[in-house]
């Protein structure tokens, strides 16, 4: 177990985003995966706040080759536009305001 950085995603935070991580968006045949998506998300929540290149991720998150190989097949899978989504749908329910508006610009 590491010692969690600053910007790891809370248990709560993590249960929000869990579902949408669901077998959809994960081959179902193969075998089980070595690292948790947990870990990956951290790892690239990491990436983001610092900015640092993935050869550069700390040797205490997965391998930056796997973290690397992960976000590009999430990011293929369009899984970071359904986590903006929810998130952004859950916010504006919070706030008392429809989830469905959308700004258009003309």
């Amino acid at each position: 177990m590491r010692k969690p950085y600053p910007d790891d995603l809370t248990d709560k935070e993590w249960e929000q985003i869990k579902p949408l991580l669901t077998s959809s968006t994960y081959r179902n045949a193969g075998r089980k995966p070595k690292h948790s998506r947990r870990e990956m998300f951290n790892a690239i929540f990491y990436l983001l706040r610092t900015g640092c290149q993935w050869r550069h991720l700390p040797h205490d998150f997965p391998p930056w080759t796997a973290v690397q190989g992960q976000y590009s097949r999430w990011k293929r899978k369009g899984v970071f536009h359904m986590v903006h989504d929810y998130l952004r749908r859950r916010l504006r329910i919070l706030l008392g305001k429809r989830y469905d508006q959308k700004l258009c610009l003309r």
